[in-house]
C-alpha cells in the first residue's frame, strides 16, 4: 500500500512538472509573438542611403496585393526624402515571365521615379537571399544605412537577418497590409513565430 501511494504521489509530482513546462512554453510563444507585434508597430524611418524594398508575389507584370502595399509606402518614403535610391528585390517564381523586381521596377517608372534612383536584383528567392542580394548592391555603391519596407509582422525577421548580415538597417513597415483578416494575421503570426524558431536553430548550427 505504502508502495502504491508512492507510486501516486510520484505520478502528481512529474504531472505537477510538466504542467509547468508546458506554462513555461506557451508563455515563452506569447511573449516572442508580442516581440513580433511590437517590432512591427514600430516605424523607425530617418534618413539613409536607400530603401530596400523586400519581395513578394507577382502575378507576371502586376505585384500581388502584399507586394504592392510595400512597394507603394517605399515609393512613399522615397518621395519624402528619406533615401535618394530604392532597391528591389525578388527573383523569379516558378514559370514566370519577370522577376518581382523588374514588376516593381516597373511598378514604380510608372509613378515617375527616375530610373537613376532604382537598383534590382532579380535571383533572390527568400527573405536572406532579398537581404544578401540587398547588400552586395549596396557594397557595390558604398551604400552604408538603408530603410528596409515590408509587412508588419514580417519586419521583426526582416531586421533580425539584417543584423545577422551586418546590414545597418532601420524598419519601415507598411502602415497598412493585405493580411487583414483574423484568421490570415493569425496564419502569418504563427508563421514568423515558427522562423523566429527556427532562424535560432540555423543561426547556433
Amino acid at each position: 500500500m505504502a508502495r502504491l501511494r508512492s507510486g501516486r504521489k510520484k505520478r502528481r509530482g512529474l504531472a505537477g512538472w510538466a504542467w509547468r513546462i508546458l506554462l513555461l512554453v506557451l508563455l515563452w510563444l506569447a511573449g516572442v509573438a508580442a516581440w513580433i507585434v511590437w517590432v512591427g508597430q514600430r516605424d523607425q524611418a530617418a534618413p539613409a542611403d536607400a530603401i530596400i524594398v523586400l519581395g513578394a508575389a507577382a502575378y507576371d507584370a502586376r505585384p500581388s496585393p502584399v507586394f504592392e502595399e510595400r512597394i507603394r509606402h517605399g515609393l512613399d518614403l522615397y518621395r519624402r526624402g528619406y533615401a535618394p535610391v530604392l532597391i528591389f528585390t525578388g527573383g523569379y517564381g516558378n514559370g514566370a515571365r519577370f522577376a518581382e523586381s523588374q514588376v516593381a521596377r516597373r511598378y514604380a517608372l510608372r509613378h515617375e521615379v527616375p530610373e537613376s534612383a532604382i537598383l534590382i536584383e532579380s535571383v533572390s528567392r527568400t527573405t536572406r537571399q532579398n537581404l544578401q542580394q540587398a547588400r552586395q548592391l549596396m557594397q557595390e555603391r558604398d551604400l552604408k544605412r538603408v530603410i528596409v519596407v515590408s509587412d508588419p509582422l514580417h519586419m521583426s525577421r526582416a531586421l533580425r537577418l539584417s543584423r545577422e548580415l551586418g546590414i545597418d538597417a532601420l524598419g519601415s513597415p507598411t502602415p497598412s497590409t493585405r493580411f487583414r483578416t483574423v484568421q490570415t494575421q493569425w496564419r502569418f503570426l504563427l508563421q514568423e513565430v515558427y522562423f523566429f524558431h527556427r532562424d535560432l536553430v540555423v543561426s547556433a548550427a
